[in-house]
């Protein structure tokens, strides 16, 4: 029994098996991790040069000319994907107009083909975040009172209960979000801008993503009450209508008693 044993299995059989999963396993992460850059192959190559000119010309300065980065002036852009170029540029934060705590949003510098080899150049040199689909950031698919709850766990901290914006530390503000477009507000989530926190999939799905800007688009109606009064809150508003219903009273008293006296 020993000997026909020994004939049909080999000593090196499971050292072969152990190599045929770790080969197996390496095949699956290698088609896992490349997927997030499948909205760079879309880019056409010509588009790709073009961007790559149009980084020479505009951003190389402060991000060098291979797109790695200068310390303590620019960070390297290879691997951060064509989202977080999108955004950055799409807003008009980039290129900087000049330097301070925090890039401002201003009118955009490109045009909506320039930004996108702009982000198929950046999206070549590495994969990252891709720039979601009109599906992903359609707010009218969403569900306000979940992102109500998300926007609130996770952003009203810095940007108020309903996306009003609101200073931080080291003359940094976190803006308001009333007039952002959808798809720079998921790309924001998605890509985690200056002092803001990256949300990936594991902390708010795709889905929780467009329900955040579902509640934000929500916050964008005509208030029922008529002034928002900044839309602070219901604490911060009663005490301004108490504030100057007090006030109007007080003054309304002492004009009584100076025309009687």
């Amino acid at each position: 029994m020993k000997s026909l044993a020994k004939k049909r299995y080999h000593k090196a059989a499971p050292l072969m098996l152990v190599l045929l999963l770790l080969a197996a396993i390496t095949g699956v992460a290698a088609v896992t991790t490349s997927s997030p850059a499948t909205a760079a192959t879309q880019v056409s190559e010509d588009d790709v040069a073009q961007g790559e000119k149009l980084f020479a010309a505009n951003c190389a300065t402060c991000h060098g000319m291979d797109a790695q980065g200068q310390e303590d002036i620019a960070p390297s852009l290879v691997g951060v994907g064509a989202a977080a170029v999108d955004f950055q540029v799409g807003t008009g934060r980039m290129p900087m107009q000049m330097s301070g705590p925090q890039a401002r949003a201003k009118a955009p510098q490109f045009d909506q083909d320039q930004i996108d080899q702009l982000a198929g150049y950046v999206a070549s040199l590495g994969a990252g975040p891709t720039v979601p689909t009109a599906e992903q950031v359609d707010g009218s698919l969403g569900d306000p009172a979940n992102g109500m709850e998300l926007f609130r766990t996770n952003c009203a901290m810095c940007h108020g209960s309903v996306g009003g914006g609101g200073a931080l530390t080291q003359g940094k503000y976190a803006p308001s979000l009333w007039a952002t477009t959808p798809t720079h507000i998921y790309e924001a989530m998605l890509t985690g801008p200056q002092s803001m926190p990256v949300f990936n999939n594991a902390n708010i799905s795709s889905e929780g993503k467009r329900d955040v800007i579902a509640y934000l688009e929500e916050q964008r109606q005509p208030s029922p009450g008529g002034l928002k009064l900044g839309a602070i809150g219901p604490v911060a508003e009663g005490f301004w209508a108490w504030l100057v219903g007090i006030g109007l009273i007080i003054a309304s008293t002492v004009w009584v008693g100076a025309r009687s006296s």
